[in-house]
């Protein structure tokens, strides 16, 4: 059979070749990057792309460049040849035997399917017909596998490869729908929380933009330690699962114990206070450690390497909202980060000068606090909390 393929060599020593379409990856000096690096490397498929898949590729074709900037050559050869096999390895799903040929099967949320499937079935028909291969996409809505056919392993491995890439690009446009988080909403605080929202609009609602609409809920009051994406049960159940797997350097790092804080003083972040979005409490362990901050950022260091969340910041930012300029124009916006941002055009900053100075010191209360949440975004529990998905315990 007279077959068409790409050859790439990545000097010192990668020999990869993918044929019926390829993807370049990048190594360094034998080892994939992703051994070496924790961030996660983009992979371009570079066929032409679909156009809902344009953006994406320029962004994975800009990647691409960064890490051949490092001093990593590439020689990429062409070949036509009527028995030169090759067989490109699929490291991350099973690509099984069958009498027909080879065939393999990926685990997708529903809501990734029409990525696959694209405008008319235009990615999956291009898909199929550059890797030889079949692609079966369950119906819309309904949770189960992808499942590749092909005559050839190396063919269903690239098809696969392809499929992995557009699902992973896709996946980061997702809004979160989960996230970490320590709560704040002990009856103490919010009694606290209530005080301190009295005396500012007591005190200071000639300022410009200070109003009632702009605090929080108190009882959704909380620290948010990373968000995630999470797009079905599976993934739900997953991340459930590696939360319990953080218990243990909890307790260490808590010796057992719940951890007593303290919710004292206010600040902002911009640079002008007159005009200012956010304001938040500060929030610490009562024993001035910095317990508190190494959970949130060995937390988000397994999550990250779980594959189940950005990495935002180097350290995560704890700081309680207590006043947002978000929910002036909509009560149902959350502080959690991701979607439904309005921009900064849209949103009118408040003058906190006076509530800075008059209140800057101010003590909300002190509590113990126990666990850490998987809560659920845009939900509310019986409590008024958000709804919480898994959890973990202190003591």
């Amino acid at each position: 059979m007279h077959r068409r393929l790409w050859l790439r060599f990545i000097l010192p020593s990668i020999i990869s070749p993918a044929p019926l379409g390829y993807v370049y990856r990048t190594f360094l000096g034998g080892m994939s990057s992703e051994a070496l690096n924790p961030d996660p490397v983009t992979e371009l498929p570079l066929t032409p792309p679909a156009e809902e898949d344009e953006e994406d590729a320029a962004m994975a074709l800009e990647n691409f460049k960064t890490h051949t900037h490092r001093k990593h050559v590439v020689l990429l050869l062409y070949v036509e040849s009527e028995d030169f096999a090759v067989e490109e390895t699929c490291d991350a799903f099973l690509i099984e035997e069958t009498d027909k040929g080879y065939r393999c099967a990926i685990d997708v949320p529903s809501v990734l399917y029409k990525y696959i499937i694209g405008k008319k079935g235009e990615t999956r028909r291009r898909l199929e017909l550059d890797t030889k291969t079949s692609i079966n996409i369950p119906k819309p809505g309904v949770e189960g596998q992808i499942v590749i056919t092909g005559s050839h392993k190396a063919a269903v491995s690239s098809a696969v490869t392809r499929v992995e890439v557009l699902i992973e690009s896709f996946r980061k446009k997702q809004p979160f729908t989960h996230f970490l988080s320590f709560h704040l909403n002990d009856p103490k605080i919010q009694e606290g929380f209530l005080s301190f929202k009295d005396e500012v609009l007591l005190q200071c609602s000639q300022d410009h933009g200070v109003e009632g609409s702009i605090f929080q809920n108190p009882a959704k009051l909380h620290l948010t330690i990373g968000t995630l994406a999470l797009l079905n049960d599976t993934e739900v159940r997953k991340a459930c699962g590696h939360l319990q797997e953080c218990q243990n350097f909890i307790r260490d790092i808590t010796e057992g114990k719940p951890l007593p804080l303290e919710v004292t003083g206010i600040e902002y972040m911009n640079d002008d206070p007159a005009m200012v979005d956010i304001l938040y409490a500060k929030v610490n362990v009562k024993d001035r450690s910095d317990k508190l901050q190494v959970i949130a950022d060995r937390l988000v260091e397994h999550f990250v390497s779980a594959g189940l969340m950005v990495r935002e910041w180097d350290r995560v930012k704890l700081h309680a909202t207590v006043m947002n300029t978000l929910f002036r124009k909509d009560s149902t916006v959350e502080d959690t980060g991701g979607a439904r941002r309005q921009t900064m055009s849209e949103r009118e900053a408040f003058d906190a000068r006076n509530i800075l100075k008059k209140f800057g010191a101010y003590r909300f209360g002190e509590f113990k606090l126990n666990s850490v949440l998987l809560s659920q975004r845009y939900s509310t529990d019986c409590s008024g909390y958000y709804t919480t998905a898994g959890s973990t315990n202190f003591s």
